[in-house]
């Protein structure tokens, strides 16, 4: 038996689903989970567009169109990241709306940054927004990726309800 659908990819899927909107995923960290908690939901069809699975640099920059520099100056832990590739997969997948995960799940550190570091970005008509996290504290690879998934479906949920067409 499967799992009940994730409550926030419920209600942010009601939220688009309403206002007519369109979405896509860009993950990196999360490897698909966004994306797999949003199609969890029975009528995600009505909204979700489809994803890309950035987890190569190169991905980044050739698919998503995050300059190179942006992985050059910020690098692809950070906001300017998550931002850029929120905006790439929503011109790619001709989404209104797009969420962006992009961190350091672990074992080792990365571009100096601790495990745990997370950026979400979160793209709307209205614009494009990111959050950082701290995810040291979650248990494991698995944990942080979870708490990431959380984390991106609560900040869609929240801009698909304050700006859910622009």
């Amino acid at each position: 038996m499967s799992p009940d659908p994730h409550p926030a990819a419920v209600e942010a899927l009601d939220a688009l689903v309403a206002s007519g909107a369109s979405l896509a995923v860009a993950e990196s960290l999360t490897g698909g989970r966004v994306a797999a908690a949003l199609t969890g939901v029975p009528g995600a069809s009505r909204v979700f567009r489809g994803g890309v699975v950035s987890y190569a640099t190169e991905v980044k920059v050739d698919v998503l169109g995050v300059p190179s520099s942006v992985v050059e100056g910020d690098g692809v832990v950070s906001a300017a990241c998550a931002e850029a590739m929120a905006r790439g997969a929503a011109r790619l997948l001709g989404a209104t709306h797009a969420v962006a995960t992009t961190g350091v799940a672990g074992p080792d550190e990365q571009e100096g940054k601790p495990v745990g570091t997370v950026f979400v970005g979160v793209l709307t008509p209205g614009g494009v927004r990111s959050e950082r996290l701290d995810l040291s504290a979650a248990t494991g690879r698995a944990g942080i990726q979870d708490a990431t998934v959380d984390a991106a479906l609560r900040l869609l949920l929240a801009a698909a309800e304050l700006d859910p067409r622009g």
